[in-house]
């Protein structure tokens, strides 16, 4: 076989590989559900005006963050958020645990790099 004769199938495997990486790289970028995308986008909206402005800002917010936070991180930061926002025991233990506020922690930065990026 010539040098030609297997150059095909090389440049051939490495265009499939390459397809392959990208097809994961997007399902990786794109792992959060239409709904939680929604309930971000319409709370984001209601508190920055109701515009159509805001629309396309709290969007692109939701974008951001999803391309820097996996969606399992932010259900997470999502959660602690919420419960330490609870009176008493319970909410102190959301407020006051070291990886609770790592993980609200990560959500803040990259709700800060939206902001810097879509506002």
């Amino acid at each position: 076989m010539t040098f030609a004769g297997t150059v095909g199938p090389i440049v051939a495997a490495a265009a499939g590989l390459l397809a392959a990486v990208t097809i994961v790289h997007a399902d990786d970028s794109n792992d959060y559900p239409t709904s939680a995308r929604a309930e971000y986008v319409y709370g984001c909206v209601k508190a920055n005006g109701e515009s159509r402005q805001s629309i396309e800002q709290c969007s692109c917010s939701i974008d951001v963050i999803a391309s820097l936070l996996p969606y399992d991180r932010y259900v997470t930061a999502e959660t602690v958020l919420s419960m330490s926002q609870v009176q008493g025991n319970l909410g102190g233990q959301f407020r006051t645990s070291e990886q609770a506020t790592g993980a609200a922690n990560d959500l803040r930065r990259a709700q800060a790099e939206a902001d810097v990026r879509c506002f």
